[in-house]
């Protein structure tokens, strides 16, 4: 009690910045790890960390020596194991983007994402090449991701094209998107169990809903029959959708959520317009 009757003003409001600094540190963290093996990694760290704090309180000598003996080397350890992560924060950090709005992309870098994605899916169309994208969004689909082939590559059309060839290693599964990146290819994905969907549909239509139903994602599905293209979203899904509409669902669904509505739409209109003009505007 002694600390808090001198505490002054002086010290209530520096001691207040050093708590909000330190949160805004952890929670910058825990949105750097989020949707990685890393958050598995987290959880075994909290349970040992756990399991020293009961071997403390009622003095199990023998269960605290060992967490003891643990944690002497648990540092190395964890420089280790996060290896991939902390270069990542890393390299954020030289970049000056770790405390940077990290829950979307931005608008430049969301208009070639969406450009390179829509000129491999039309292409696909045209040749009716089945070919499945998803976009991860706020929930991370990581195990999704881990049952594919690892590639973290920059996104463009030629790589989603060469993908979805036919005969190839990886032509069939999902690809999934990840910010900037195709984090891997060959993906499977969970199959939808809706009753009330099509029979008309086959598995890859089936997954991209599934996936869409277990997480916040988005997943562009083009036939290898008819070459239509078709958007599931939230457990649903539209069929044969236009390039115009399908390009907008996607700037809407990928620009960051705006307090504004007039400020999102205003995005939105920017990113549209910004993507017709990279394509030198419509043809014929």
């Amino acid at each position: 009690m002694n600390y808090f009757n001198d505490l002054t003003w002086n010290g209530w409001i520096k001691d207040i910045i050093d708590i909000g600094i330190v949160s805004y540190i952890i929670y910058k963290l825990i949105l750097l790890v989020r949707g990685t093996r890393a958050v598995q990694l987290l959880k075994g760290i909290l349970v040992l960390v756990g399991t020293w704090a009961i071997s403390t309180w009622f003095n199990l000598y023998t269960l605290k020596w060992l967490m003891n003996q643990m944690f002497t080397f648990g540092v190395l350890a964890v420089l280790i194991i996060f290896q991939p992560e902390l270069r990542r924060a890393l390299e954020q950090l030289g970049r000056g983007k770790l405390f940077a709005r990290t829950s979307t992309l931005e608008r430049d870098l969301i208009a070639e994402q969406v450009e390179s994605v829509m000129k491999a899916v039309q292409h696909m169309a045209q040749r009716t090449i089945g070919a499945l994208i998803v976009f991860e969004r706020n929930t991370g689909v990581s195990e999704l991701i881990e049952s594919g082939i690892q590639m973290e590559s920059r996104i463009t059309s030629e790589l989603l094209i060469n993908i979805f060839t036919p005969n190839t290693p990886l032509h069939d599964g999902a690809v999934i998107i990840r910010g900037n990146q195709i984090m891997a290819a060959g993906c499977y994905l969970p199959l939808s169990e809706n009753p009330f969907i099509s029979k008309e549909l086959g598995t890859r239509h089936r997954a991209a809903i599934g996936v869409s139903e277990v997480s916040d994602a988005i997943a562009v599905i083009v036939s290898e029959e008819t070459g239509q293209v078709s958007l599931a979203i939230n457990g649903m899904i539209v069929r044969d959708i236009k390039e115009e509409s399908l390009i907008s669902k996607l700037f809407e669904e990928l620009t960051p959520k705006q307090t504004n509505g007039k400020e999102r739409a205003t995005v939105s209109s920017f990113s549209f317009s910004s993507f017709w003009k990279r394509k030198g505007g419509r043809d014929g």
